[in-house]
Parts: C-alpha cells; structure tokens; sequence
C-alpha cells in the first residue's frame, strides 16, 4: 500500500544543509496501523509531510498503491487525510459545518452528498450542539474533533495522524484511540506518530522508530519484543535510540 524507498530530504540553512530524513526505506500494508516513533527533530513530521505531498523529497521515492507521489500529486490527495499535530486547517471566522462543507467541496463531493458526510460525522463525534458555532470560541478538544471530521471527510484509504492526541483531554483522547479501532475495522491504513508509548502499544501492530533522520527500526510489535525479550516499548525505544547514535 506504502512503498518509501531511500528517502531523504535534506533543507538548506544559509551555508549548511540539514538532513532530516536519510535514506529511509520501508512498507506498510493495506489496513495496517503503524505507530511512529522518534524524539523532538528525529523526522517524523518531515517525513509525514512527504508522504502526505505537502514536501517533496530531495531524492528516494513513494509509492501509495502503486501511485508515485511525484507524479500524479492530486490523485494521491484523494487518497489520504492528515491531521498535523495542532494545525487543525480550520477557518476559525467560519462554523464547524462551513468549514467541513468547504472541505468537502475541495475534494469534488456533491452538495447533497457532504451534507450528509457531515451529518453523520457530527453524530459520530459528537459535535451536534456546536455544529453551527464558529470555530474561534472552540475549546482544543472541539477544534480537534472538527479538524478529524475534516480530515475523514473523503473517506480516504490512508490516514495520516501527526501526534493528534497531545494537549487533548482524557474524554478526547480516548475519542480518538477508539476512532482508530474504528477505522482499523474499516481497512483504513494509518500512520500515526506519538509520545506516548502505551498508546502505541495498544493501538498499532507495527512501529517505525527514526533517530537524527534515519530509521532504528521497522516492524511488528510482537517481533521486536521477542528480539528483545521485553515489551517495556519505552525502554526499547530508549536501548534503540542509543544504538541508533
């Protein structure tokens, strides 16, 4: 479903350039949840943004269902939604609803057809009684509803979640770790990266771990306890990082 291959994206600063990703290469298949793992600066949102079309790689390549990212750039969009961390996308002078049927509109879906989308998207994350409020007076946790609702409201085949539970209240939070069950059951395939190890644990079957831009580990949770004979994901990570460097 996700193919990267020897992906790098190096960023010129005034006489030296940064790599934030080098040479990275894994795959993710159709309907699996993958968890993103890194420090502050490790890559993760770089390389989130790339597959998402947002940057384009300095070399390497991605396919998403056979499709290079590089070539056909709209088609892809149809694809995936994203939801980067606090950049919820909203326009905050417009209503929750405005705002979805403006997505919707983005993405070529019908009037009467995102009308429904958002019907059944505000019953599905609660967001009825504050439907028709503008956004600028929304709390974190309604923003990020709304800002979910917007990133499902094509129904895309690969999601991308950029440490989307951080600063959320525990009702919030447990919102969305029951979405991602939800979407799991749906087939969707999604990437989310997160600080926060027991919620990787109980949401992903797989993990990347990147260090300094370059990949430490790529695969199933159960094969990197066995090879460590542990499943203190937090410490592993750490053991990781170390050998990383």
């Amino acid at each position: 479903m996700i193919e990267v291959e020897h992906l790098t994206k190096a960023f010129k600063d005034k006489k030296k350039t940064i790599t934030a990703v080098n040479d990275v290469s894994f795959s993710i298949q159709k309907g699996e949840v993958v968890g993103l793992l890194g420090e502050n600066g490790a890559g993760k949102t770089t390389m989130l943004r790339m597959i998402a079309t947002v940057l384009h790689p300095s070399c390497g390549s991605i396919l998403i269902d056979g499709i290079d990212i590089l070539k056909d750039p709209m088609k892809i969009k149809r694809k995936i939604g994203v939801l980067f961390g606090s950049e919820t996308g909203l326009y905050e002078r417009l209503t929750a609803r405005e705002n979805l049927l403006y997505f919707a509109k983005l993405y070529g879906i019908n009037n009467h057809e995102a009308k429904g989308k958002v019907e059944q998207l505000s019953v599905r994350f609660g967001m009825k009684e504050y439907l028709d409020r503008r956004v600028a007076g929304f709390s974190k946790g309604m923003r990020q509803k709304v800002a979910i609702a917007r990133t499902l409201i094509h129904d895309p085949e690969v999601i991308l979640f950029d440490e989307p539970t951080t600063g959320l209240d525990i009702t919030s939070a447990n919102m969305f770790r029951q979405l991602i069950h939800e979407l799991r059951t749906e087939g969707k395939t999604i990437i989310f990266s997160s600080h926060i190890m027991e919620e990787v644990k109980l949401l992903c079957e797989s993990v990347i771990m990147i260090h300094k831009g370059e990949l430490v580990y790529h695969g199933k949770l159960r094969d990197l306890y066995a090879e460590e004979k542990s499943e203190d994901l937090n410490d592993i990570f750490m053991s990781r990082l170390v050998e990383g460097a």
